[in-house]
């Protein structure tokens, strides 16, 4: 499932639409595991005397931690999305709150990857995005960050079509292929007309 179509522009589209890498919900999966393991041994050696309300306040604790520490970073990461476009990249965040962020692939100016041994593990990796007026806007665990790497390069430098592998219209698909402005037009830079 993509970005909604009514947030992309006029013959904007879409290239590739992400949640950051599952790696993020390893912690809060071992937490829940924790806990339910924890309830258990507590509910078996409470006294008999404490009734039914001992047994109340521990699945009640234990409920909270869980929602505190399992479900709370489970939305977090259910509504973490990375969209690339043929015009920019958009990030969105939150559960309850929104952010969001637009960068315009015209502004970037180098794109690089980071993996640690873990990334390289999990299949994921950091996207390093240099503008010429900002720090660096560095993308966290995005899962393929090789493919997605190579995808960007081809979009911000490359003069050829992206292969469709995935049913997604590319740059360029409804072009003329004959045309010899077509790849300038995609990328925005106009031919300049020959006086004779």
């Amino acid at each position: 499932m993509g970005l909604d179509r009514r947030l992309l522009g006029n013959d904007e589209h879409e290239v590739r639409h992400m949640r950051t890498h599952g790696k993020a919900l390893l912690v809060p999966g071992l937490v829940f595991v924790l806990l339910a393991v924890l309830m258990g041994t507590v509910l078996a050696l409470l006294p008999t005397s404490w009734g039914w309300i001992g047994d109340a306040v521990v699945v009640g604790l234990v409920v909270i931690a869980m929602i505190v520490f399992c479900l709370v970073p489970f939305l977090r990461w259910l509504t973490s999305t990375y969209t690339l476009t043929d015009r920019r990249i958009i990030t969105r965040k939150g559960v309850l709150n929104k952010t969001g962020h637009d960068l315009p692939l015209r502004r970037i100016n180098n794109v690089s990857y980071e993996r640690s041994l873990l990334d390289r593990m999990l299949g994921c990796g950091s996207l390093v995005l240099t503008t010429a007026a900002e720090t660096p806007v560095v993308l966290r665990d995005v899962p393929d960050v090789e493919r997605v790497h190579v995808l960007m390069t081809e979009l911000l430098f490359g003069t050829h079509e992206l292969s469709n592998d995935d049913g997604v219209q590319r740059p360029g698909e409804l072009d003329d292929p004959d045309d010899p402005d077509r790849g300038d037009a995609r990328l925005g830079r106009g031919r300049v007309a020959d006086d004779d």
